[in-house]
């Protein structure tokens, strides 16, 4: 059974998804630790309710970020840990954790990457203008969303759309496709080659794909 180490910010609704998927027998996979950079992420509240060991570490108490990394890298090998989860986690992940993980830590970004990386992508996707945004679960490398993608899905972008509400509408996305994610590495699916990622006797459902009818 695949051992999940989960790192969040906030309040961690996508946290919430992979437990439920996890609690639901639909990934066999076990979550072994939450660990949080905010003593008050609400992700806290959800670990505690599901019985999931959770860790506070304070990257202000390291002289570097490396340093900060480095006792993160130290906690989940030493749970045995296989997959890293970024929940809302809001830094850039520093070379000791992505050696200690190569393609084993997990992002997912809400917007058709490779555009709109970084902060705001959903408000970044309405002020451009786009007609058709969505969200990306990708393999984490050094740079800022830019490592290989596992799945993405698309909602429509309408003429009336604020942050808010696109937000919304790709979170409820968000939900399915991190999990989906998941569940195929922890199936041993999914293969890296380059900055394509290949996944075995797969097609993804039609589901992820917009509607151009929708306005939920």
């Amino acid at each position: 059974m695949l051992k999940i180490g989960v790192l969040a910010s906030g309040r961690g609704s996508n946290f919430q998804a992979i437990i439920d998927e996890v609690e639901a027998r639909r990934i066999p996979a076990k979550i072994e630790i939450l660990i949080v950079d905010n003593p008050k992420a609400y992700a806290i509240e959800r670990a505690k309710k599901h019985g999931i060991p959770h860790l506070y570490i304070n990257p202000k108490e390291f002289q570097t970020k490396e340093a900060f990394y480095e006792k993160i890298r130290d906690e989940l090998i030493s749970r045995g840990v296989q997959l890293v989860i970024l929940a809302g986690f809001m830094r850039i992940v520093k070379r000791p954790l992505l050696d200690a993980f190569p393609n084993r830590i997990m992002n997912i970004h809400p917007a058709l990457l490779p555009s709109f990386p970084g902060l705001h992508g959903q408000k970044q996707a309405v002020d451009y203008g786009v007609r058709i945004s969505g969200c990306t679960v990708h393999f984490v490398d050094e740079g800022v969303d830019t490592g290989p993608i596992i799945i993405q899905a698309a909602v429509p972008v309408h003429p009336d759309d604020t942050e808010e509400s696109l937000s919304e509408r790709i979170l409820k996305l968000e939900h399915k496709i991190f999990p989906e994610a998941i569940r195929l590495f922890a199936e041993g699916r999914l293969e890296v080659e380059g900055r394509k990622v290949k996944i075995k006797d797969y097609k993804l459902p039609e589901i992820y794909f917009a509607n151009p009818e929708m306005r939920e």
